[in-house]
């Protein structure tokens, strides 16, 4: 096991693959982002323009019904598919996989998702799985039933303390040395890529190990986390590297944090944070 790296520009600028002049719509990434409910309409949004805002071409978003006509009314960007029901039910998944475009390259679940049966979950994983899809989980995603289902299959988890609490049955503890400890057991045991946030985020695979300082209090607002979702998703579109695809989108959504503090102080939504998306990803774009 190698000795963590501290994140830089000069290790992301590796990580993020150069766009071809020539190509279409489509090959610069197609993502699929699932998520919200009745209270949680936001989140599935902001991650949504934030994979877009990273660069993909195509971003599909699904949501509850409910939340179908505010989804579409804020942003034309967004290609919206409808959940059948209120929740994610075995009935809605199946309808929305069958749904699906055919090309998917990755996609993010959890953001703000109210989870009906626990099978529904397994199902829609599974079957994303089994179409060579990257996939991001967060949130309501993070449960101990879909481990299984994860290893070797370039996934990234992204929980938050509790979460990874949930998620392993472990507390992360206070100190950064047995934290990083932690993450790469679980990665290492799992064989999944494991972006812990935190002051620190810490990105492992349970071989390599990243550390992403951020010193960005104004990010305690609610929704940073689902940009970060997007942004991983985004990535993970273009990238087949589940590692080098979480520590890139940890190191520009801290980037865009620093951009967006510095500007306005502790007064940034994380709209704001999508809106320096591009300011800081500039210097990594490559056109071959």
């Amino acid at each position: 096991m190698l000795e963590p790296q501290i994140l830089s520009s000069s290790i992301v600028q590796n990580f993020i693959p150069a766009r071809k002049s020539a190509s279409r719509k489509g090959d610069n990434g197609i993502v699929l982002v699932i998520g919200g409910s009745y209270i949680y309409h936001g989140a599935p949004i902001l991650s949504s323009l934030a994979a877009l805002r990273c660069g993909t071409d195509l971003v599909y978003t699904s949501v509850p019904k409910i939340n179908v006509t505010p989804t579409r009314a804020i942003s034309p960007n967004l290609i919206v598919i409808p959940l059948v029901d209120q929740k994610l039910t075995l009935g809605a998944v199946k309808k929305l996989v069958g749904a699906l475009p055919r090309k998917l390259h990755s996609a993010t679940i959890g953001m703000g998702l109210a989870i009906q049966e626990k099978n529904s979950l397994l199902y829609l994983v599974e079957s994303l799985l089994d179409r060579d899809v990257r996939l991001s989980l967060d949130a309501s995603a993070l449960i101990p039933e879909v481990l299984p289902l994860l290893a070797n299959k370039n996934v990234v988890v992204t929980p938050h303390a509790g979460e990874f609490k949930r998620l392993f049955g472990d507390i992360p503890s206070d100190s950064k040395n047995e934290r990083i400890q932690l993450v790469e057991k679980h990665a290492l045991d799992h064989a999944v890529t494991i972006l812990l946030k935190g002051t620190t985020d810490i990105i492992s695979n349970g071989t390599d190990t990243y550390l992403c300082e951020k010193n960005t209090p104004a990010m305690t607002v609610g929704g940073t986390g689902d940009v970060l979702s997007g942004l991983v998703a985004g990535l993970l579109s273009k990238n087949r590297n589940s590692l080098e695809s979480a520590a890139s989108a940890s190191f520009i959504c801290g980037l865009a944090g620093k951009e967006v503090q510095e500007k306005l102080g502790l007064h940034m939504t994380s709209m704001d944070l999508i809106d320096f998306i591009p300011n800081v990803m500039k210097p990594f774009d490559k056109i071959v």
